[in-house]
C-alpha cells in the first residue's frame, strides 16, 4: 500500500498515530528492588524491546507535520496496514447490473469466487526470514511467548497486539489477568483443603457415624422402593470422613472470601483494561458502520424474526434435559444398588451404594453434557442465523447470548439439581413422594448431598480440562499442518494453515466463562476448583499461543476496547455467584443444623447435656420410623441377616416419632433449623452484597494516572488543532496593501464566514 494511500484510509479509520513522546514520569514500581528476579519472568528485552510511550492523536493528513513520523515505512504497524487493506477490499465494487452494485471480499468468498483471504505472516514460526526488513514478530512470538520453554514468562502483549491486533491482544491480557488473579483463590481454597484434611479424623459427627457402638447400631430405611434392603450407618464411615474435608467452617470463609474475590477481580480488570485502553489508543475509538452481512441482504426480504419460537425452543431445551438426566440416573442408582458388592470386599468400606452411583452418574452426566455442547452449538447458531442479525457485531452478541444460556443450563443443571433439589422433598419411608408418578425422589446421604456436589464438580471440571487439552493438543496437532518444508512462497505456506473462523476466538472466551462459573458458583462446595482451574489456564494460556501462532493463518487485525458481550455476563454470574453460595451453605451443606444442635438442642430443655457440645448430634439428626407403616409398594422385599427382629429404622429427617400425637409430622427442631437457614442466606447476603458495592465504589475503574496521562493527550492534540487552524488563517489571509488596491467583491464575505468556522 503506498503512503499517499495509508495516508488516507488512517484519516477514514480514526487510526490514532504518536505526535509527541510522552512527557509525563512513569511512577516507579514498588517492585523495582526486586527487577534482578523479576526480569526472568518477563520476555527477553534484547530480542523484543521496549516500545516508546507517545501521547497519540486521531491521524489527519492534513496535518502530517505534527505527527511523529521518524521513518514512513515503519509509521504504519503491520495491524494497521491490515485493516486498512481489509477495509478497501470490503469496499472494492466487482459487479453493476442496473442500479444494484456489488462489492466486497466477503461476498465472494461466501459465493466461492475466491477460496481465502487473509494477511500474511512475515515468517516461518520456527525459521528467521531471509527477506530484506522483515521484523519477524512471528519467530519472536513462538519464542517468548508460544514455546514450552517460556511456559513460566509474562505475555508479551504489545508484541502480540502489535501483530495480531488489539481484539486477539486484550483476550490474552484478560486470559492472563484471570489466571493471576486465580494464583491467589487458588491458594486460599488450597489451605481450606488442607484444613478440613487434617480436621477430619477429629469430628465428633463423623466419630459418630464410624463408630461400631454409635453408627454400627443405628439401621438406617431403604432408600428405594422394593428392590433396596436396610442398611447400618456406619457403612458410609468414609464418605463421611471426606465430607467433613469439604463441609467444615474453613469452607464458610472461603465462600465469603470468593464472593469478595470476585467482586476484586471484576473491578481491578476494569482498572487494567482502562490501562490497556489507553496504551492502545483505544479510549475514544469510533467503530465504523459496519456492512450488512451477505446472509442478511441475501435472506431479509424472506424471513423475520419469531420470538415466540426462540423462547419456547430454550424454555424446552430446559426441561428435556433435566427430565433426561432424572430418568438416566434414576435407572441408574437403582440398578446399581440392587448389585451385590461382595466381589469388592476388600475396597467395600469405600465403594459404597451411595459414593458409586455417585460417581457413576457424574461420569454419565459428563458424558451427556459433551455430546449435548455438539446439539446445543448447532441449535444456538441455527437460531441466530434465523433471526437474521445485520452486522457482524450483532450477530456475534445475539449468539454469545443463547451459547452461554444453553451451555450455562448444560453444564450447571446437574449441579443445581444436586445442591438445591436432590433430597430436599423426599417425604418419608410411608409416603415418600414420587416425581411424574413414577420416580422415587433421590435422598442424600445422612450427612447431606454436599459430598455428592463436589463429585459432580470434581468429574466435570477435570473431564472438560482433560478432554480439551488432550484435543487441542494431540487430535489438533494431527489433523493440521504447521507448513510445508518445500519452498513455496509464503502465501501457499499461510494457506495450507488454518482459518481462525468467523466468530475468531468466541470459543476460548466461552470455555473460560463457563470455567469462571464452576469457580465461583459452586465454590463452598469444592475449595479446590480455583486450583484445578489455575493448573488449566496455565497450560491453556500456551496451547493458545501456540494454536494461534503455528496453526492458524493470521487473521485479520480489528480494534476493541474490552471484552465485549462476555463482561456483563461475568458480572451476571458474579451476582448470582453470592446467592448460590450462601444458598449451598444452608440447605447443602450440614453446617446450619450442627450450629443449632450445638446452641440450642444439646442443651436444656431439648437436651441432656449440661454444656453445648456435637456429641448425640447424628442421633438426633435421624427421626424413627416404623417398618409396620410399610405400603406393599414400598417394602423391602429381602432383609439382611443381620436385621433380626428390629421394629424400627432411622431416616434423615426432624419429624415425630411412631405412637407422637403427631406422628411423623415436623417437630420443632425443624422450624429452628429452617429459620436458622433462611436467617443465614439474607444475612450473609447482605454483609457480601454491601461490601461489593464498597468495593466497587472506593476502586475507581480508571486509574489516576492513566487520567493524567489522557488529559495531557487531549490537551496536546487541541493545541495541534488551534496552531493548524491559526496557519491556516494566516495562509489565507491577503495583505492589507492588496485588499486597498482591489475593490471589495461579494465573495469575500463567504471567504471570512468560511474562516471563522474553520477557526
Amino acid at each position: 500500500m503506498p503512503w499517499d494511500v495509508l495516508c488516507t484510509y488512517a484519516e477514514v479509520l480514526h487510526i490514532k498515530l504518536p505526535i509527541q513522546p510522552n512527557d509525563l514520569a512513569s511512577r516507579p514500581s514498588p517492585w523495582r528492588f526486586f527487577s534482578c528476579v523479576t526480569k526472568h519472568f518477563y520476555p527477553s528485552e534484547d530480542k523484543i524491546g521496549t516500545e516508546a510511550d507517545f501521547y497519540t492523536a486521531p491521524f489527519e493528513k492534513d496535518r502530517l507535520e505534527y505527527f511523529y513520523v521518524k521513518d514512513q515505512d515503519n509509521f504504519f504497524t503491520p495491524s494497521m496496514r491490515s485493516r486498512m487493506a481489509y477495509y478497501i477490499l470490503n469496499r472494492a465494487p466487482y459487479e453493476i447490473r442496473g442500479n444494484i452494485k456489488k462489492f466486497g471480499i466477503t461476498k465472494l468468498l461466501d459465493s466461492g469466487v475466491y477460496k481465502a483471504a487473509y494477511p500474511l505472516h512475515d515468517c516461518r514460526f520456527n525459521v528467521r526470514s531471509t527477506e530484506l526488513g522483515s521484523p519477524n514478530e512471528r519467530l519472536l512470538l513462538y519464542e517468548e511467548w508460544a514455546h514450552p520453554k517460556s511456559f513460566y514468562k509474562m505475555q508479551p502483549l504489545d508484541l502480540i497486539r502489535k501483530y495480531y491486533g488489539e481484539k486477539i491482544g486484550i483476550y490474552f491480557a484478560w486470559l492472563g489477568f484471570y489466571t493471576l488473579m486465580l494464583a491467589l483463590a487458588a491458594a486460599v481454597g488450597l489451605g481450606c483443603f488442607i484444613y478440613g484434611y487434617h480436621t477430619q479424623e477429629t469430628s465428633t459427627w463423623s466419630k459418630e457415624v464410624c463408630d461400631p457402638n454409635i453408627g454400627g447400631a443405628i439401621v438406617m430405611c431403604p432408600q428405594c422402593d422394593l428392590e433396596c434392603t436396610y442398611w447400618r450407618l456406619n457403612s458410609t464411615c468414609e464418605s463421611s470422613k471426606k465430607l467433613c474435608i469439604f463441609d467444615n467452617f474453613g469452607t464458610l470463609v472461603f465462600a465469603v472470601f470468593m464472593s469478595v474475590w470476585v467482586t476484586l477481580f471484576l473491578e481491578f480488570w476494569k482498572r487494567y483494561q482502562a490501562e490497556l485502553e489507553y496504551e492502545w489508543d483505544t479510549v475514544e475509538f469510533l467503530e465504523q458502520e459496519e456492512q450488512p452481512r451477505p446472509e442478511y441482504e441475501a435472506k431479509c426480504s424472506h424471513e423475520r424474526i419469531n420470538p415466540i419460537t426462540r423462547i419456547l425452543l430454550i424454555l424446552a431445551s430446559v426441561v428435556a434435559i433435566i427430565v433426561y438426566r432424572l430418568a438416566v440416573f434414576f435407572a441408574f442408582s437403582a440398578k446399581l444398588r440392587a448389585q451385590d458388592l461382595k466381589e469388592l470386599e476388600p475396597f467395600r468400606e469405600y465403594v459404597t451404594p451411595q459414593m458409586a452411583t455417585t460417581v457413576s452418574a457424574s461420569i454419565i452426566s459428563f458424558v451427556v453434557i459433551m455430546i449435548l455442547n455438539i446439539l446445543y452449538e448447532r441449535v444456538a447458531i441455527w437460531i441466530t442465523d434465523f433471526e437474521l442479525p445485520r452486522t457482524k457485531t450483532e450477530y456475534e452478541n445475539s449468539l454469545t447470548l443463547k451459547m452461554f444460556l444453553f451451555q450455562f443450563v448444560n453444564y450447571y443443571s446437574s449441579c443445581f439439581y444436586i445442591a438445591f433439589a436432590k433430597g430436599k422433598v423426599v417425604g418419608y419411608p410411608k409416603e415418600p413422594v414420587y416425581l411424574l408418578g413414577k420416580y422415587r425422589n433421590e435422598e442424600c446421604d445422612p450427612g447431606g448431598c454436599l459430598m455428592e456436589l463436589t463429585t459432580q464438580l470434581t468429574v466435570i471440571m477435570g473431564g472438560k480440562a482433560i478432554w480439551n487439552n488432550i484435543q487441542e493438543n494431540l487430535i489438533f496437532r494431527h489433523c493440521t499442518q504447521a507448513g510445508s518444508e518445500k519452498v513455496i512462497p509464503r502465501w501457499e505456506q499461510d494457506y495450507q494453515l488454518q482459518p481462525i473462523g468467523k466468530l475468531g476466538l468466541f470459543y476460548e472466551y466461552l470455555e473460560m466463562v463457563i470455567q469462571f462459573g464452576f469457580v465461583t458458583l459452586f465454590v463452598a462446595s469444592f475449595p479446590l476448583a480455583p486450583v484445578l482451574a489455575l493448573v488449566n489456564n496455565l497450560f491453556e494460556i500456551r496451547v493458545d499461543a501456540w494454536k494461534i501462532t503455528t496453526q492458524f493463518r493470521r487473521m485479520v487485525p480489528e480494534k476493541a476496547q474490552d471484552i465485549g458481550a462476555w463482561q456483563p455476563i461475568l458480572q451476571g454470574v458474579a451476582i448470582l455467584a453470592v446467592a448460590t453460595n450462601a444458598m449451598i451453605i444452608a440447605f447443602s451443606s450440614d453446617m446450619i443444623p450442627r450450629l443449632v444442635y450445638y446452641w440450642s438442642f444439646s442443651v436444656f430443655p431439648y437436651g441432656d447435656h449440661a454444656e453445648s457440645t456435637m456429641s448425640g448430634y447424628i442421633n438426633n439428626t435421624l427421626s424413627i420410623f416404623n417398618i409396620d407403616d410399610f405400603s406393599n409398594f414400598s417394602r423391602p422385599h429381602n432383609t439382611p441377616y443381620w436385621f433380626k427382629n428390629s421394629s424400627t429404622c432411622r431416616y434423615r429427617d426432624f419429624r415425630n416419632p411412631p405412637g407422637h400425637h403427631k406422628e411423623y409430622q415436623y417437630n420443632m427442631q425443624y422450624w429452628h433449623v429452617i429459620a436458622a437457614k433462611m436467617a443465614f442466606i439474607i444475612v450473609v447476603e447482605h454483609i457480601v452484597y454491601f461490601t461489593k458495592f464498597v468495593l466497587s465504589y472506593i476502586i475507581p475503574d480508571v486509574p489516576v494516572h492513566v487520567r493524567e496521562q489522557i488529559k495531557r493527550e487531549r490537551y496536546l492534540t487541541q493545541v495541534i488543532i488551534h496552531e493548524a487552524n491559526l496557519k491556516l488563517v494566516t495562509k489565507r489571509l491577503k495583505p492589507p496593501e492588496d485588499d486597498e488596491e482591489k475593490p471589495q467583491h461579494p465573495k469575500g464575505k463567504e471567504e471570512k464566514l468560511e474562516l471563522e468556522l474553520d477557526f
